[in-house]
């Protein structure tokens, strides 16, 4: 399991100028690793690491980049024991899209955002099973993610309180999803 420690170290990696300005953040990063862990398909580990460094980062050393690495697959295999674990994950940010800056975004929605991400990698394969069902529980995340232009998620995001209500749902949903692609047919 990852420590506070160890995800201000990674954090903070993330946010350097070793990496691309377009890298994720911890929490961009932790969404895009749920998303792939929940996946009903497995991402080899040098591409969602290329995906969350948006490239490759100017190393200090081979210790650092073995190091941001080995932080970087904690953080994947916590994620992916607490989803096996049938348990919530806990997410690195509030559960609302409130912001104290109107220029800012949620966190919430960053996380959605690389979430989606994630979900776009292997499109088909998460949708194949069985569309409607899988569309309903992602919708929680489209709405938080505001990167849909249809006019029904549109109208969701226009009531404040449902959105919220949304975003509440967030942790069951990953769950949820997880169940549907991994727990053992009956």
């Amino acid at each position: 399991m990852i420590t506070e420690a160890e995800l201000d170290l990674l954090e903070a990696f993330l946010l350097s100028d070793q990496v691309s300005e377009t890298a994720l953040d911890l929490i961009g990063a932790h969404g895009l690793l749920c998303a792939l862990n929940i996946a009903p398909t497995s991402t080899p580990k040098a591409e969602w690491m290329s995906l969350i460094f948006d490239g490759e980062p100017t190393w200090e050393n081979a210790e650092q980049k073995a190091q941001i690495e080995n932080l970087l697959t904690k953080l994947d295999n916590t994620v992916s024991n607490d989803l096996s674990a049938d348990q919530e994950v806990p997410l690195p940010f509030e559960l609302t899209l409130e912001v104290e800056d109107e220029d800012d975004t949620a966190e919430v929605t960053l996380w959605s955002e690389a979430f989606m991400e994630g979900v776009f990698l292997n499109e088909a394969d998460w949708f194949e099973r069985d569309e409607e069902t899988v569309a309903g529980l992602l919708l929680p995340i489209m709405v938080a993610s505001e990167l849909f232009d249809d006019p029904e998620i549109q109208d969701i995001r226009k009531d404040r309180a449902l959105c919220e209500e949304m975003c509440d749902q967030i942790p069951e949903v990953l769950i949820d999803l997880y169940l549907l692609y991994h727990a053992p047919e009956k």
